[in-house]
């Protein structure tokens, strides 16, 4: 792992598998950070001859951090941290996965920066939260705002937060999601900056109606059971991003959890090869 000074601002990044391989770049949901991206999912990815770079959004990990509530950047900033990301570490283009926020970073991406997107792969994600004609958004509220000094009561939120997203169809893995909460936390310099500021980073225009525009050879995966954006949002970004494809995850909900991994790496694998 490593830090790297980019655009003015410390982003944490971490690659697995040659830099002679081709790129895949990963970009985690909101507040979250690389840890999501679990360790043997990046080797089993660099095992199939890719060159994985998960890394820290900004207020995410050992990246650059704000106050709470105060975040220093507005959403495009969280966009155009990307190519610069790739130049520092000697990256021209890449296969860019993107997951909930991280899939409309990838989208915005894409359509800003065409070259330097190889292909895209979408996963709970969508091109246009609020719209009338797509399935409203879940109403997942939240769990009791911890006090953000007690890593105990901090753990135990997160932990909540992320069985909202869960599939309500099967079993919620808790110890799974505990240990990979439990990484991140350790490594997050302020836990309340990670929940609140991509929430208040000023932008993110709709962008829906320029879907057509992409060119990047695009693979959505989608939930069946996704509770805050449900399949629609998926099959919408299938029909209207040109020859992409859809592959719905059965009783999957907001979410990428171990018994996802296997299908995932295959459909990414053979996206990317």
């Amino acid at each position: 792992m490593a830090t790297l000074l980019v655009r003015g601002v410390r982003l944490a990044v971490s690659t697995f598998g040659s830099g002679t391989d081709p790129a895949v770049l990963l970009i985690a949901g909101v507040g979250g950070s690389m840890d999501g991206w679990e360790p043997e999912f990046c080797t089993a990815l660099a095992g199939a001859g890719r060159y994985v770079v998960r890394y820290d959004h900004r207020d995410t990990g050992e990246s650059e951090s704000y106050p709470p509530g105060e975040p220093g950047y507005a959403f495009a900033d969280l966009v155009e941290d990307l190519p610069a990301l790739l130049t520092a570490l000697g990256v021209d283009t890449a296969h860019v996965v993107g997951i909930s926020m991280g899939g409309v970073i990838a989208q915005y991406l894409a359509l800003a920066h065409p070259a330097r997107v190889r292909t895209l792969t979408l996963i709970s994600t969508t091109g246009g939260p609020g719209d009338e004609d797509l399935p409203p958004l879940g109403d997942l509220g939240s769990p009791p705002e911890p006090d953000w000094s007690d890593r105990s009561a901090v753990l135990a939120y997160q932990v909540e937060n992320l069985r909202r997203y869960a599939s309500p169809t099967r079993p919620f893995d808790e110890s799974g999601a505990r240990a990979m909460l439990a990484v991140a936390l350790d490594r997050t310099t302020s836990p309340e900056s990670a929940a609140k500021n991509h929430h208040r980073a000023e932008g993110g225009e709709p962008w829906r109606a320029r879907l057509g525009e992409i060119t990047a050879p695009t693979l959505v995966l989608h939930g069946t059971e996704d509770p805050l954006f449900p399949l629609g949002h998926g099959a919408a970004l299938a029909r209207e991003i040109p020859n992409a494809r859809l592959v719905p995850l059965p009783g999957v909900g907001h979410e990428l959890t171990r018994a996802e991994w296997p299908v995932v790496l295959r459909e990414v694998v053979a996206h990317t090869a």
